[in-house]
């Protein structure tokens, strides 16, 4: 809706990866480096790591776009939970073989056959697998023994893992993965993106689909997005998105933060899913969720007890106590002269109000315990009513 408006040939902030997007920030630059290190070793693991959207599909599918299809032969998986022996019919079926018996020795058997066909055609092969942190360690333990597989002296069987920074945990401290370790020749986290690179990852995006400065951006709008995404590329994705939908709906020109504040607003309302939900409410308005009064049950009123009100004048109640209490013990600690010539006036004053302040508190707990026991009485009436419908 908003491409059109603003008169874009595209969607600037698809959430799908795409290599016409990929951006060259710090960390992929880095990235990419090590990648291009890595692949021109022609052997062993390269990993690559980072949180949920921070852009490792993009910067593979930016990878791969480069690759000769002549020199080099790709497969890629994106795993789920796998064991040793699923990887391995897995890995076969990304390269496009058709296993006859189904049984794991006659997937390696291909597999092997395979890379030894694409070796003595001059090409190379590259599996890419996606998502590793699904996967067990034994499947980890199958992928490093396809990486034995060699012609000669020369390796068969590069792989590229990419996943969470809980795989990265598991591949540096787990002690079945020792072997694997050592293969690795090349890793790197992909960190967010720094509070600088905001606004030229959005321009670029932009500017990869003809914008033209419709609609300009205020420079404060740059900052809070990163503050509200912690620069993950996927998060400034999805903020950018609504900002320019929001725009075209209002039919804006600048995008300011007040527009960026409401769709937070919403973003965030709509993250506030409640944990469970036991039955239909009687209305699709949204409500609040105050403590409700069982003795007006029966198609009378129902009148509503303010639980944060409650917790409120309680903790309101038991700092006035500390603090009185604390004023005692320090004037306790006074000349008993002093303390009788002086103070005695004031203890009175201060006894007086402790004695007013727990008769106070001794009601509002007797109240709570009293709305809270016939509130469960309530629920449990209308759980036997339930059952007995």
């Amino acid at each position: 809706m908003f491409d059109d408006y603003y008169g874009l040939t595209g969607k600037p902030f698809q959430l799908t990866p795409d290599p016409e997007f990929y951006f060259r920030s710090v960390t992929h630059r880095k990235a990419l480096s090590y990648l291009g290190y890595g692949l021109a070793q022609g052997e062993g693991f390269i990993v690559i790591t980072g949180e949920v959207g921070a852009g490792k599909s993009t910067l593979v599918a930016h990878m791969m776009a480069s690759i000769d299809p002549n020199q080099v032969t790709v497969a890629q998986v994106v795993t789920s939970k796998l064991d040793g022996e699923e990887i391995v019919h897995v890995v076969a079926q990304a390269f496009g073989l058709d296993i006859e018996g189904h049984d794991k020795a006659s997937a390696l058997g291909s597999i092997e056959s395979f890379l030894h066909e694409e070796a003595r055609a001059g090409r190379r092969c590259l599996l890419v697998v996606d998502e590793s942190q699904n996967l067990t360690v034994a499947a980890l333990e199958e992928l490093r023994m396809l990486s034995n597989f060699q012609l000669g002296s020369h390796p068969l069987l590069q792989t590229l893992l990419l996943g969470q920074p809980e795989f990265r945990a598991t591949l540096q401290s787990h002690p079945d993965l020792e072997q694997l370790r050592q293969r690795v020749i090349a890793a790197h986290h992909l960190d967010p993106m720094q509070k600088g690179e905001i606004e030229p990852y959005i321009v670029h995006r932009l500017q990869k689909v003809g914008w033209n400065g419709n609609p300009a951006f205020d420079q404060r709008v740059f900052t809070e997005i990163f503050d509200a995404s912690g620069g993950i590329p996927r998060r400034v994705n999805q903020i950018a998105n609504r900002l320019m939908l929001l725009g075209a709906v209002e039919e804006r020109g600048r995008i300011d933060a007040a527009m960026l504040h409401n769709v937070l607003a919403e973003m965030d309302a709509e993250r506030a899913f409640p944990a469970a939900a036991p039955a239909p409410m009687p209305s699709p308005e949204p409500q609040p969720a105050p403590l409700l009064d069982p003795l007006t049950r029966n198609g009378e009123p129902r009148q509503y007890v303010d639980a944060q009100l409650v917790e409120d004048l309680l903790a309101e109640r038991d700092a006035q106590i500390a603090e009185l209490q604390q004023a005692v013990v320090e004037l306790s600690t006074q000349s008993e002269a002093r303390l009788v010539a002086a103070v005695q006036p004031d203890l009175a004053a201060l006894q007086e109000k402790m004695a007013r302040l727990e008769a106070k508190a001794f009601e509002q707990e007797r109240t709570i315990r009293h709305t809270l026991t016939m509130l469960i009485e309530w629920i449990e009436g209308e759980m036997d009513e339930s059952k007995a419908a």
